[in-house]
């Protein structure tokens, strides 16, 4: 696994805050990173263009970025739903909070987040060069 600077300046999460997991991704990345751009999909508007380069930067479709057990999801729509890559926009764009998991890009690398402390594995070591036994 590639190991990413603390330092890049590109480094982001897509998130939804109203998630358990988007919350506690949210703050492994606050504590590692000085400039960290956060971005709530549901308080901020994430265009189609936007949509489809998260999707494509992790290798996945459209759909698979979305949570269809999600209850939103389910109210509005039928869990077994074929669309094509414009209506799973509309899909995200009316209901950001079906954003299955968040996503974070750390320089050129995107990742999707399915538990919080994975992030630790993605990150430099802080205490580098010290001798953890002189500290315990």
């Amino acid at each position: 696994m590639t190991v990413i600077s603390k330092n890049s300046k590109t480094n982001k999460i897509f998130y939804n805050s109203e998630s358990t997991i988007g919350k506690q991704t949210l703050g492994y990345l606050n504590g590692s990173f000085k400039s960290l751009l956060s971005i709530d999909v549901t308080k901020t508007k994430v265009t189609g263009t936007q949509w489809k380069e998260l999707a494509d930067g992790l290798n996945m479709s459209l759909e698979d970025l979305t949570d269809k057990n999600h209850p939103e999801f389910k109210k509005h729509y039928d869990k077994h739903l074929s669309l094509d890559e414009t209506d799973w926009i509309k899909v995200l764009n009316a209901h950001p909070e079906v954003l299955k998991n968040p996503i974070i890009i750390l320089g050129e690398k995107y990742y999707k987040i399915e538990n919080p402390s994975d992030v630790e594995k993605l990150l430099e070591p802080n205490s580098k060069g010290i001798d953890e036994k002189k500290h315990i």
